[in-house]
């Protein structure tokens, strides 16, 4: 019976079954192509090779057919096996990689604990005697080779993580090639690659945005700030000459960093023949702008498209992964172009399941490009920083950090002896050109909503930006007592935001009356231009970044940008913003602007102190160290984790109608399918949505996706009540 060994039931199209000894090396060929970029390809490949061996067994092998008539699980463990032999083979650790490729990395303990039950398991032999007749090479014969870094005692006490990210690398590996090879077999047909990489780039980018840029200059003139940012631009370019490592680039909002970035990027690529471009952003809203930015730049009608857009951030891991094709559908980033958010790209590097992890292997040997740096939670820069650090020293990437209010991450300890090369040689000078605001400041008395509310109706052309959905729900009532009023928050559709934006720009353009009310989604990486903002009381660089969105273009000689406390604002905004609001109040007001350079400095060296930034990172270290990957997820908690994504009726619904029968229905595509949903979809705490769906007003999807059925309002989008202040940011 060893020869007829099947991996995976049969197909619906031919009702052909899949052969273990191909679905065995199939996944090791591909798991050893996607390690040899960091240096672990036959570690990768070998791990693939032995990921399925338990299905060897003639009870697996009984428990498939049985399975295959009634529609249900095998239910025969598989994953012992493979881990038993990988610590015979003397891989310690990385056992682990075989034993989580479906419920995801388990502790150390709780891998010591599973191989000593492999030791006396019949199954284990079983299976591993019938494998080994027809696919022989599981039985290694001599040491594999492993990356050379590993073996140098001085590398490893230098980064003592690096073996944590070995292990996620090599898992990442293995699962991406598990879920291609087990897709290819029920399409019939292997997924198509893209066949062209990041540093085959630079000329379509650079040529496009010349084009741009002319065709900018002939609809609305030139702008005062043109040549400071064909400036930033150059220097980008000429930074991107140098080697691998961690970049900086500190450029004031309204320089063009979007372009100079993504211009760093792809010439760094081709000069070190790297695939693959990720930029990484905070806030849903300027993925979606910076998306669309670069498809101009690189994406072509009736091509394949290059630029990979990811956020949605439906959750197919852990209780909801019941179905094959969830596993599947989840996105591997094989793209030369991506652009995801913060919080997807760190969800999967510290995640311990499989569908977020199997993209994490396509950040070795890439441009990691983050936007926006200053965004990052404090209580988690000393693990991020740390993997950052890995990343360029172990495998072959280089990380770019950007931002207009760039933290001195030097001073932290994972990056003390690292060198950190900037991209802007003198940004003073820079910041000085561009300095085109002046700051107001309603601090005493402090005013109410209402008289904010009736200030900004005042003003042709006015933004003002709060820190909660709900002030910016009840300014926006408030507001359009007076006047019309526009509204961005998310939770408006992605659709919905971008018309709303549009209609924005519209109207500024067209120098209209237009007043609009946000949450600080607005603030990072959107092109507006109002000559009057209105910003509440947040951290200096939350502030500074709400002033980029004044006098954007340096059209007046100065801005006005109105700092203010509400009486009657969200409580829960000192809880929210913790120490970083007190180090602010401590050094900024009347007497100091928030774009003071040496003093938002100052302010961040504070932050940290206040934050015991050192302290607190070390707890998901020393989980790192001791190889507990659950407990490592576990802490590592970014704030969309808070919330849920919701399926909205805005737009062509029968089209969402559409969309959400296929999910709900298993049909393969799903990956697909989720893609096509990004514009339909809204976030809501997760609170609010367990409540939403108890009370009929929204129904499960797939994952932990909703479809809301309440309610949709035309301008704020879903309206809910929540009593937990974390619950109403963005």
């Amino acid at each position: 019976m060893a020869e007829r060994l099947w991996a995976h039931s049969a197909r619906d199209s031919d009702g052909l079954r899949h052969g273990l000894a191909d679905h065995l090396r199939g996944t090791g060929r591909r798991a050893g192509a996607f390690g040899e970029i960091f240096g672990a390809g036959p570690l990768a490949a070998h791990c693939g090779l032995v990921h399925d061996v338990g299905k060897g067994s003639c009870e697996w092998q009984r428990g498939l057919i049985r399975a295959e008539s009634s529609n249900g699980p095998v239910g025969v463990p598989h994953k012992h096996a493979g881990t038993w032999l990988l610590d015979q083979q003397r891989l310690g650790i990385l056992a682990a990689v075989v034993f989580g490729h479906h419920g995801g990395l388990p502790s150390a303990a709780r891998l010591k604990a599973e191989l000593q039950f492999a030791d006396h398991h019949p199954l284990v032999a079983e299976a591993i005697r019938r494998v080994g007749e027809i696919v022989p090479e599981i039985h290694l014969q001599g040491p594999i080779a492993l990356p050379g870094w590993l073996g140098d005692a001085k590398v490893v006490a230098a980064d003592p993580y690096a073996l944590d990210l070995l292990v996620r690398m090599v898992y990442s590996t293995v699962v991406d090639a598990d879920f291609l090879d087990t897709e290819a077999h029920f399409a019939g047909v292997a997924r198509a690659v893209h066949r062209m990489s990041a540093a085959d780039l630079v000329d379509r980018y650079d040529r496009r945005r010349s084009e741009l840029l002319v065709a900018r200059l002939s609809e609305q003139g030139p702008c005062p700030v043109d040549g400071l940012r064909q400036e930033v631009y150059e220097q980008a370019v000429a930074a991107a000459g140098g080697p691998r490592g961690i970049y900086r680039l500190p450029a004031p909002t309204g320089s063009g960093k979007t372009l100079a970035a993504g211009g760093f990027a792809v010439h760094h690529a081709r000069i070190h023949g790297l695939r693959r471009v990720i930029v990484a952003v905070p806030f849903m809203s300027i993925t979606e702008q910076n998306a669309d930015v670069y498809r101009q730049l690189l994406d072509r009608d009736g091509e394949e498209p290059l630029v990979l857009e990811h956020h949605s951030g439906v959750d197919l891991d852990g209780d909801y992964a019941n179905r094959r094709w969830q596993r599947l559908a989840a996105e591997n980033w094989d793209a030369p172009f991506v652009v995801t958010t913060t919080i997807r790209l760190f969800e999967s590097l510290f995640s311990n399941k499989p569908a977020a992890m199997r993209r994490v292997h396509r950040l070795a040997g890439a441009v990691i490009v983050l936007d926006e740096v200053q965004a990052l939670p404090d209580r988690l820069l000393i693990p991020i920083i740390s993997a950052l650090r890995t990343l360029t020293e172990r495998f072959g990437s280089t990380v770019l950090l950007a931002s207009a209010t760039q933290p001195p991450f030097e001073v932290l300890s994972p990056l003390r002896a690292t060198p950190i090369r900037d991209v802007i040689a003198e940004p003073k000078p820079l910041y000085k050109a561009l300095n085109r605001v002046r700051y107001e400041w309603r601090l005493h008395p402090k005013p109410t909503l209402a008289e904010i509310a009736g200030e900004a109706a005042e003003e042709p052309q006015a933004l003002v930006v709060v820190n909660t959905t709900k002030d910016a729900s009840r300014l926006h009532q408030l507001v359009e007592q007076n006047r019309s009023a526009l509204h961005l928050s998310t939770r408006m559709a992605a659709a919905h935001r971008r018309d709303a934006l549009a209609e924005v720009k519209r109207l500024l353009d067209a120098r209209e009356p237009v007043s609009v009310v946000s949450t600080q989604l607005v603030e990072a990486g959107v092109d507006l231009d109002f000559p009057v903002g209105f910003r509440a009381v947040a951290p200096a660089d939350s502030m500074q970044q709400a002033a980029g969105r004044v006098n954007r273009g340096g059209r007046l000689p100065y801005g006005r940008v109105i700092v203010f406390d509400p009486e009657d604002g969200s409580k829960g905004v000192k809880a929210l913003y913790g120490a970083a609001l007190e180090a602010t109040r401590d050094r900024f007001g009347p007497e100091c602007a928030p774009d003071d350079l040496d003093a938002l400095e100052a302010y961040y060296r504070a932050r940290f102190d206040f934050h015991n930034v050192e302290h607190v990172g070390q707890e998901i270290q020393k989980e790192r160290l001791a190889h507990d990957f659950p407990r490592v997820a576990e802490l590592f908690r970014m704030i969309d984790e808070w919330t849920v994504p919701v399926a909205v009726p805005y737009g062509d619904v029968d089209e969402l109608q559409r969309i959400l029968a296929h999910l709900r229905s298993g049909i393969p595509g799903a990956g697909v399918q989720l893609r096509a949903l990004r514009p339909y979809l809204a976030t809501v705490p997760k609170g609010a949505a367990i409540r939403a769906v108890e009370e009929g007003l929204a129904a499960p999807v797939v994952g932990d996706l909703i479809e809301w059925l309440g309610d949709y309002h035309p301008k704020r989008g879903i309206e809910i009540t929540s009593p937990d202040p974390q619950e109403l940011v963005f």
